[in-house]
């Protein structure tokens, strides 16, 4: 048997305020964007907006289906839709927030698994790390370089035995 350890680093920031102005505005994009979000089960409203490396930005927001596994998470959402419309261009950064009807979120929000590989996903699609900047509604902000650090084992492609 073999023990086998691993660790990560990834910054954080006291608050919105320290953030380099590009970051700030990001995260600004991703609070916006859960205007749009649709929660009545939840009451928990996340925004996600995704940079990509041509400057533009796509924003999404969760979408709740009384048959839960119908709906989807902001971060999927705004991936998504930003390969849709944008299938050549790689994402570079992507900043996720959210706030909630019954209690205030002060801590930053990660992504589910899902989502964590459906991000990987790109990564591996073109071979770049994607910033990754979480926050909640108040509190501190965490920034990783990849998702290597938020997913460390991911699934792919070599998994399928092409």
């Amino acid at each position: 048997m073999k023990q086998i350890s691993q660790s990560f680093e990834y910054q954080v920031f006291e608050s919105i305020h320290e953030l380099h102005v590009t970051d700030r505005e990001l995260l600004d994009m991703a609070k916006d964007a859960i205007s749009g979000s649709y929660a009545p089960y939840s009451h928990y409203h996340v925004g996600a907006a995704v940079k990509l490396a041509n400057g533009t930005v796509v924003c999404g927001s969760n979408q709740e289906n009384m048959s839960f596994p119908a709906g989807l998470c902001a971060e999927r959402v705004a991936v998504f839709a930003a390969s849709s419309a944008f299938p050549g261009v790689p994402i570079s950064a992507i900043a996720i927030s959210a706030i909630s009807d019954d209690f205030e979120v002060s801590e930053p929000v990660p992504p589910c698994g899902m989502c964590r590989q459906a991000i990987v996903e790109y990564e591996m699609k073109f071979n770049n790390k994607i910033r990754i900047i979480l926050a909640g509604q108040t509190g501190k902000v965490f920034i990783f370089h990849g998702m290597g650090t938020l997913l460390p084992l991911a699934f792919h492609e070599k998994g399928l035995a092409k």
